[in-house]
């Protein structure tokens, strides 16, 4: 586990999060409840860390939904701040982009 999923995972233990607009809707048209990814946060794995990213460190990590299915999930925390946690997009990852372990993308 990172120290960035780390710092998100405590954000949002404790209720500092947010999400952003380009998030709500990545959420809505892959039908993912935003409740399904607070619950599948504790359990997830980095897929890819971006830790000098230019608005501020994020992480790539894969989590399930209720019913086990797997989502992507990108969590930041913005430049210069310590809170909230930003759930940037979200989306149901594809076995045309993604091997089977949903870790790895293709070539």
């Amino acid at each position: 586990m990172t120290d960035t999923l780390k710092r998100v995972q405590a954000l949002v233990l404790h209720g500092e999060v947010f999400i952003s607009l380009h998030g709500y809707d990545e959420l809505s048209a892959d039908g993912i409840q935003i409740r399904d990814v607070i619950a599948g946060l504790s359990n997830a794995v980095v897929v890819e860390e971006y830790p000098t990213y230019a608005k501020g460190p994020s992480v790539l990590v894969l989590q399930r939904d209720s019913e086990g299915l797997p989502l992507h999930i990108v969590w930041g925390i913005a430049v210069g701040r310590t809170t909230p946690a930003v759930l940037i997009t979200a989306y149901r990852p594809d076995l045309a982009k993604w091997d089977e372990s949903w870790r790895r993308r293709r070539k």
